[in-house]
């Protein structure tokens, strides 16, 4: 007799519960995938086949009996009378009227002029802001006086105006007394005038 030659424990393959388990997981994903949404199911009701059904009118019987048949609720129209025009007359408050002598009507223009707010200036700042608003108001006129007799191009021309009005506006702040508006203006007009120069 023979005997077998035994057999190391390493070559043995036994089957585990783990790599079971994880054939069967494969398997059934593998039949839910490939049975999933593929399959199409034709609607049980065939398009083909319908047909356009029209309501029946109830029909009126032989003996003329126009009771039976049902004409709905019975609507009326009820119409109000419009308002009174007392009633609305008293219901708006009289108008306001203006005093004889109104600033709109001394305008001219028909518009009222708007209020202004001069802030108070302490002595020391208000002596700086006339002394800086008529510098300023110097070298922008001394400047313009430059441009008069030559031939000025269209944007020379649009800074040449717009000095002019920041000189009238800054003018007309300084008659009100409105010092840091007036300073701030003939600045404006100032370096404008400055680059007008500068362009010539």
């Amino acid at each position: 007799m023979r005997e077998k030659p035994a057999r190391p424990r390493k070559l043995q393959i036994k089957p585990s519960r783990s790599s079971a388990l994880i054939s069967l997981l494969v398997l059934c994903s593998a039949a839910v995938f490939s049975t999933g949404c593929a399959v199409r199911r034709r609607p049980s009701f065939g398009w083909g086949t319908a047909v356009q059904a029209r309501p029946k009118l109830p029909t009126m019987s032989a003996g003329g009996d126009e009771t039976s048949v049902d004409t709905g609720p019975e609507l009326k129209l009820v119409i109000l009378p419009p308002p009174s025009t007392i009633a609305a007359a008293r219901g708006v408050p009289p108008r306001p009227r203006g005093a004889p002598g109104s600033s709109a009507e001394n305008n001219g223009s028909g518009k009222p002029e708007a209020p202004f707010i001069v802030p108070e200036l302490r002595a020391e700042e208000t002596t700086a802001a006339k002394l800086q608003t008529s510098r300023s108001l110097g070298v922008a006129e001394r400047n313009l006086e430059a441009t008069r007799g030559r031939s000025l191009n269209a944007a020379q021309t649009d800074l040449a105006s717009k000095v002019r009005s920041f000189v009238s506006e800054a003018r007309d702040a300084a008659r009100v007394s409105d010092w840091i508006r007036a300073r701030d203006l003939a600045k404006k007009a100032q370096v404008l005038s400055e680059e007008l120069a500068k362009s010539l």
